[in-house]
Formats: structure tokens, sequence, C-alpha cells
């Protein structure tokens, strides 16, 4: 189980991937495009965890494993979301979640020694990219995600070279117990640098999809749109009892259980991959399982995302429906 599970997975992500990355050469949207990238970084993650689990942990093999795994699949996961929805304000979102991960950089330097400096670091960088990412969202929306992304690309090359040559401590790379691995021979500096990585894209992935969701379903206005995120919030839940009454009347837009289960689907591995940062394992491998199959599922069930599905020269299409970056505009 503990191979079967990450080659799963792995196989999943590629397949997904190949999926998103078609339908990108189809359509053009650069949402679908980075989710690409995203799911390619997901196959290579849970790959290595394969190799690792059937064949023994090497030193790049776990190097590229962190890099992958706590660096780059929630972020770029996160910033597709953001290029799906530009033409909204959710870059103040993205921006709040990218502090909120600084800040959560800083309360970790006490969990790690020698990290303090790295965290101060972190937090500074997190500020200017938050700060910017908030002012394109006010100047000129369209352009939030690319100074994301931009950012994104510029930290991942750092935090490459930084993974592939810190000094490796020289405990086991795996839980004893589960055989699962775990970072904690990567030095105190990366642990803490990893954090806004995981929180922006992590954040941006799970709220940026109940957004979606509440953008489709039939609403209930409890709350005045001028309130902003606190109007949404009050409305999605109050708007969820309709919307069960819409799923079983069949006329509920299929975007909506479609974008709650990518939802689902986020949270879950975000959830088990910070309990294997305090230890608890065992877990882990089974989150990242679950968590794929139902952002999967979620795709599938979206008629905006795989609207056109290619079957080898054949391409299924299904009617054409309002797009959601219409929606939004």
């Amino acid at each position: 189980m503990q191979s079967f599970l990450p080659l799963a997975s792995s196989l999943l992500s590629f397949a997904f991937a190949a999926m998103v990355l078609d339908q990108w050469w189809q359509r053009r949207h650069s949402f679908q495009l980075v989710w690409g990238v995203g799911l390619i970084w997901y196959g290579l993650a849970t790959g290595t965890e394969f190799l690792g689990s059937r064949f023994g942990w090497s030193e790049p093999l776990y190097r590229i494993w962190y890099l992958v795994g706590a660096f780059l699949v929630p972020s770029y996961l996160g910033a597709g979301t953001l290029y799906l929805l530009q033409k909204t304000r959710f870059g103040y979102f993205v921006a709040a979640s990218i502090v909120l991960g600084g800040l959560f950089s800083l309360a970790a330097t006490a969990r790690y020694p020698g990290s303090v400096t790295g965290g101060y670091v972190t937090f500074a960088v997190a500020l200017v990219a938050a700060a910017s990412v908030a002012a394109s969202t006010a100047v000129r929306r369209d352009f939030q995600a690319h100074v994301a992304m931009s950012f994104l690309v510029a930290g991942t090359l750092v935090v490459a070279a930084l993974v592939m040559t810190a000094h490796l401590s020289g405990g086991s790379f795996v839980d004893p117990a589960t055989h699962v691995p775990v970072a904690a021979a990567f030095p105190g500096y990366l642990r803490v640098s990893s954090v806004p990585f995981n929180a922006g894209g992590g954040l941006a992935l799970v709220f940026g999809a109940l957004y979606s969701a509440y953008i489709y379903m039939p609403k209930k206005r409890a709350l005045a749109a001028r309130l902003g995120v606190l109007a949404i919030a009050v409305n999605f839940f109050a708007s969820l009892p309709v919307a069960v009454t819409a799923l079983f009347r069949g006329k509920l837009n299929s975007r909506v259980p479609a974008t709650i289960l990518i939802a689902v689907g986020a949270f879950i591995p975000a959830v088990t991959s910070s309990l294997n940062r305090f230890g608890v394992t065992w877990s882990f491998f089974l989150g990242e399982f679950l968590g794929l199959v139902l952002i999967f599922a979620g795709f599938l069930v979206s008629e905006e995302v795989f609207r056109n599905v290619r079957i080898g020269t054949i391409i299924w299409s299904r009617a054409h429906r309002t797009s959601l970056e219409s929606e939004v505009g």
C-alpha cells in the first residue's frame, strides 16, 4: 500500500495533466496551462514517493521530492486558480493569503532552530509579493495573475537552488514507523520558507473553487454585495439550502458540485501535508490520493473545463454554456 498509493497518484496526475494541457492546446486559456504544470509537479512529487518507497531513498530523490511537493505543487495550482479568476478581485484574497503565509513563517521559527533569519527574509519577500499582487488587482485586474506568476517563477528558481545545495542532516529521510518521507533532514530556513508557497497556493485553490461555486449557485442574498468578502461568505452559506434543492430538481449548474469537489479535494492533502509537518504521517499518501481523485472528479463534472475531451484523434464536445470567465467579468 505504501508503494501503491503514490504510484496511483502519480499516474493519475500525469494523465490528468495531459487532459488539461490538451484543453489548453485547444482553447489557450492561461489557467489551463498553469494548472497543467501544477499537475505535472503533483505527478513528479508522488512519483518520487513511489520510487523512494519501492526502491529506497537517495539524496537527489529526496531533494526533488521536497522541492516539488513542498514548494511547487500548491503554488502553481493556486496560481492557475488566480488566472481563472483574474477578472475578479480575487487577487486581494491571494495577497492576504501570502501575507498570512509569511506570518506563519515567522511563527514557525520557534520550532526550527537557526531559522530566524530565513523567517524574516521570507516574511519580507511575502509582503513585497502580496503588495504587488494587491496593487495590480486595484489598478489593472487582468495583470494580477501575471504579477503573482512573476514572483512565483522567480521564487521557484531561488528555492530550487537552495534545496539542491542545502546541507542535509544525518537523520532518516522517512518516518521509521510509517516509512513516509518527512522533511526533517532539511535545515530550518528551508522549512519556514516553504510556508507562503503552501499557504498562498493552497488557500487560493480551496477558496477560489468555493468562490466559483458561489458565482454559479442560486443565491439568497442575506447581506448586501457592497460588504465584499463578508457578504460572499455569509451569502454562500445562506444559499446552500437553495443549491441543494436545485440539485435534487436537476436545475443546479454542474459547475457548482464540480468546484465544491475541487475545494474538498484541495483541502484534504493540505490537511494531511500539515499533519506530516507535525509528525503525523500515516495519512499523508492517502490524503494525496483522495484529494487528487476528488479534484479529478470535479474537473470531469465541470462542463466548462472539460467541454471538449480528446479520445485519440476524435474530440468529444459538450454543449456550450456561459464560461466562468465571462460570468465573473
